[in-house]
């Protein structure tokens, strides 16, 4: 079973900088690729950023590339979401996501789609206001 928790959301300002962290807890093989969507009040889940299990493939929606880096320690089930100059529009729940190990590899073509992936963990609050 695989169980994702993250940490790190808060209250900041326009133009702050926030990390969050995402720790998976699962058995060795069952973490491959993992990501992060978010969702803003009255709005469906949305694409933020994922990343494959070396780290050497990342994909970020257009809304934040340039101001968030995704990135992991594989080794021990951590990634991670830095994210700078944040805009008021970046207010959402942040969610950690993996897809099961035995489906279809991340691709530029379905990293986007919520279906892709079948662990979720309960999500941490980012505010951006001044």
């Amino acid at each position: 079973q695989v169980q994702l928790a993250e940490s790190g959301g808060g209250l900041v300002q326009p133009g702050d900088s926030l990390r969050l962290s995402c720790a998976a807890s699962a058995r060795p093989g069952s973490i491959l690729s993992m990501g992060w969507f978010r969702q803003a009040p009255g709005k469906g889940r949305e694409f933020v950023a994922a990343i494959s299990w070396s780290g050497s493939d990342t994909y970020y929606a257009d809304s934040v590339k340039g101001r968030f880096t995704i990135s992991r320690e594989s080794n021990k089930n951590l990634m991670y979401l830095q994210m700078n100059s944040l805009k008021a529009e970046d207010t959402a729940v942040y969610y950690c996501t993996s897809p099961h190990p035995d489906g279809p590899a991340l691709t530029s073509r379905n990293v986007a789609s919520p279906t892709l992936y079948d662990y979720w963990g309960q999500g941490t609050q980012v505010t951006v206001s001044s």
